[in-house]
């Protein structure tokens, strides 16, 4: 078992009004590597300029994640088949809306990556089985309820 942490850290300009609920959404995670990242609320959740749209929302670091586990496992399971990888690209899509108890939620997460091979591709059905082991790899993929489709392009 592993531990990991990040710290969120917003703060309120000295000063800055809070109480009417215009307060700046902008934040940062920051991480033991000393990775820092610019995160925000989605703007299309709430409006610029109380939202940062260049930075990274939860919705998309949730996306984000999931592509992630997924390719990482993906391509631990290609090397130990002996199929040589030379490219992994996820253009990922998650979907919001309302969960049945009628709570916001990332219902779905389209997972969709390309892969380009260094040599002998795989067969339809050994990268089938590639996206499947991976997919039940992924821990964060066991750890919500979040539906998670895999569509190869």
């Amino acid at each position: 078992m592993s531990t990991h942490s990040a710290i969120v850290v917003w703060e309120r300009p000295t000063g800055a009004a809070f109480k009417d609920n215009k307060y700046s959404r902008a934040h940062e995670w920051r991480f033991d590597g000393g990775s820092i990242v610019p995160a925000s609320s989605s703007p299309s959740v709430v409006p610029v300029p109380l939202s940062r749209p260049d930075a990274v929302d939860p919705e998309e670091a949730f996306v984000a994640s999931l592509s992630s586990c997924h390719m990482l496992f993906f391509l631990f399971y290609a090397a130990k088949t002996g199929l040589v990888v030379d490219r992994y690209e996820d253009d990922a899509v998650g979907e919001t809306g309302k969960n049945s108890a009628g709570a916001a939620a990332v219902l779905r997460v389209r997972l969709r990556p390309r892969i380009a091979w260094a040599e002998n591709a795989p067969t339809p059905e050994q990268l089938a089985d590639l996206h499947h082991r991976a997919h039940e790899s992924c821990y964060i993929a066991n750890s919500v309820t979040t539906e998670i489709a895999i569509e190869p392009r």
